[in-house]
C-alpha cells in the first residue's frame, strides 16, 4: 500500500516549475529590462489547465517579433538547462527539450482556461507584482492548484525576498510552499529540493506592540487611506511595511507582519483568482485565517476572478476577528461621515 502524500507528484512538479520560472525571470530582468523596453512579455511556459494572467497575443504581432526572439531564446536557456535533483526529463525539461517558438506560444495561450466550480486546473501569475519586478525590488512566481473551487496547492518563489526578514541585507531568493493539510514551509530558492521539507512555517500570536500591516505599494491597488483607520481602531502603532506582489503573504506566513489587508478602491476592480490563490493555501497552513472584508470565505470556483469585491483580510488566528470588526466599524464611520 502506497504511503504517497496527496498531491506529492503536483508538488514536485510545481516546484521544479517555479524555481526555473524565477531562473528565467532573473534572465529577463538583468538581459531585456536593464536593456530595452519591456512590455508584458516576460512569460514562461507551462502545462495542464491553466487560469493565468497573460496570453501571447502581442507577442504574434510583427511589431513583436524583436521581444519574441529574445524571450524564446531565454526561455529555451532555461528549459534547456541541465535537470538538478527532483526534476525529470519528462516534465519536458533537460538539455533536449529545445521548443519551437509556436510550441512556446501555445503554451503562454493556455492560460486563458475560464475557471469553474468543479474539476481541476492550475492558476498562474508569472510575474505578480510587475512594477516590483520591473524596479529590481519584490515580486513571486505564483503557481496554484484548485481542486472542486478549494486550492489545495500553493507555490511562490520570491527571488527578493530576504531569507531573513532579521537580516534585510543578507542572502536572497525564497521559495515557500503549502499543500492543504501538510503544513506551509520556506525553502532556498537555489536549492528546493535539496532542502526539502523546509523550514516549517507558522504565524505567531501578534500583540498590539507587534502588529503592523503588509500593505501594496501602489496606491491604486489597494485603499491605503482606510487602512490607515482600520489601524488606527486597532491600536496599530507601527508603521505597515509595504510591498509588491504575493510577497506579502510568505511574509506573513513567517511571521514579519501581522496582517494583510488589502480593501477595494471603489474602482469597480475584481480581484483575480491568481493574485491570492497561492498565498491563501500558504497562510491558511501556517495557521492563519483569510476572508474578505465581510468575513465571508475567498471564493476560487467563480471563474477567473474572486467575484465581487470585498477586499482581502488574511491575519493570525488570534487577531482576525478583531480586524474584521474594525474593518466594519472604518466602512460605518466613513458611511456616517458621507
Amino acid at each position: 500500500m502506497s504511503s504517497t502524500l496527496p498531491y506529492a507528484a503536483e508538488k514536485q512538479i510545481a516546484i521544479a516549475a517555479v524555481r526555473r520560472a524565477c531562473v528565467l525571470t532573473a534572465s529577463v530582468f538583468n538581459k531585456l529590462v536593464k536593456q530595452e523596453t519591456l512590455t508584458k512579455g516576460d512569460k514562461s511556459p507551462v502545462t495542464d489547465p491553466i487560469v493565468g494572467e497573460e496570453d501571447a497575443a502581442d507577442l504574434r504581432e510583427e511589431s513583436g517579433k524583436t521581444l519574441r526572439e529574445r524571450i524564446i531564446q531565454l526561455a529555451n536557456e532555461t528549459l534547456t538547462a541541465p535537470l538538478v535533483a527532483g526534476e525529470k526529463e519528462e516534465w519536458g525539461l533537460g538539455p533536449s527539450q529545445v521548443q519551437t517558438t509556436e510550441q512556446l506560444l501555445d503554451a503562454i495561450d493556455r492560460g486563458n482556461y475560464g475557471g469553474g466550480r468543479t474539476g481541476r486546473f492550475w492558476t498562474l501569475d508569472p510575474i505578480d507584482g510587475t512594477k516590483g519586478f520591473l524596479r529590481g525590488d519584490q515580486y513571486a512566481v505564483c503557481l496554484a492548484l484548485v481542486v472542486d473551487a478549494r486550492v489545495e496547492l500553493g507555490v511562490m518563489g520570491c527571488p527578493n525576498l530576504p531569507v531573513s526578514a532579521s537580516d534585510p541585507s543578507g542572502p536572497r531568493g525564497c521559495l515557500f510552499v503549502a499543500v492543504r493539510g501538510q503544513g506551509a514551509y520556506q525553502l532556498p530558492l537555489t536549492d528546493p529540493f535539496g532542502a526539502l521539507p523546509g523550514t516549517r512555517l507558522a504565524i505567531p500570536p501578534s500583540t498590539p506592540e507587534t502588529l503592523n500591516f503588509l500593505e501594496s505599494v501602489e496606491e491604486g491597488h489597494a485603499k491605503l487611506s482606510f487602512n490607515d483607520k482600520v489601524a488606527k481602531i486597532l491600536g496599530v502603532t507601527r508603521a505597515p511595511t509595504r510591498m509588491d506582489s504575493q510577497a506579502k503573504y510568505c511574509s506573513l506566513a513567517r511571521g514579519d507582519g501581522a496582517v494583510y489587508l488589502r480593501m477595494p478602491t471603489g474602482t469597480g476592480y475584481r480581484e483575480k483568482i491568481w493574485d491570492h490563490a497561492s498565498g491563501a493555501v500558504l497562510v491558511e497552513e501556517a495557521g492563519g485565517v483569510i476572508t474578505d472584508g465581510r468575513g465571508e470565505p475567498l471564493d476560487f470556483g467563480l471563474g477567473r476572478t474572486l467575484g465581487e469585491n470585498y477586499g482581502v483580510v488574511a491575519a493570525g488566528k488570534d487577531v482576525h476577528a478583531k480586524v474584521i470588526a474594525a474593518v466594519k466599524q472604518a466602512q460605518a464611520e466613513e458611511a456616517q461621515s458621507q
